[in-house]
C-alpha cells in the first residue's frame, strides 16, 4: 500500500470527508511532510473505489457545495488500514532491533 493510500484511509477513519478535505487533513497530520495534489488524490481515490476500500456517500450537508462528493471507508478499508499499520509496525520493530529507532518507553 502506497503511503498516499494509507494516508487517505488515516483521513477517513474517523469521519466522512471530501477530496480537499482529504487533502488538508493529510497535510496538517503530517506537519506539512506529505502534500498531495488533487490530481494525485483522486486517481488513489479512483483506485480505492474500484477496490471497494472506500464509498462515495449520496448524501451532502444541506449547506455545502453540491459539488463536493465525499467518501467513507468501508470495512474493508479498515481492515486493509489496520493490516498496513500492523505491517509497519513489525517493520518499525525490526529496525529497533537493529537500534535504528530508539525502544519505545
Amino acid at each position: 500500500m502506497s503511503p498516499q493510500v494509507f494516508h487517505i484511509l488515516l483521513a477517513l477513519a474517523d469521519q466522512d470527508l471530501h477530496g480537499y478535505a482529504i487533502i488538508q487533513d493529510i497535510a496538517v497530520r503530517t506537519g506539512g511532510a506529505m502534500s498531495m495534489t488533487a490530481s494525485t488524490l483522486y486517481a488513489a481515490l479512483r483506485r480505492l473505489l474500484d477496490e471497494d476500500l472506500i464509498e462515495e456517500l449520496a448524501e451532502r450537508p444541506d449547506d455545502d457545495d453540491p459539488r463536493r462528493r465525499y467518501y467513507r471507508i468501508t470495512k474493508a478499508g479498515l481492515a486493509a488500514g489496520r493490516a498496513e499499520a500492523a505491517r509497519i509496525h513489525a517493520l518499525a520493530e525490526l529496525a529497533r532491533d537493529k537500534r535504528w529507532l530508539p525502544r519505545s518507553r
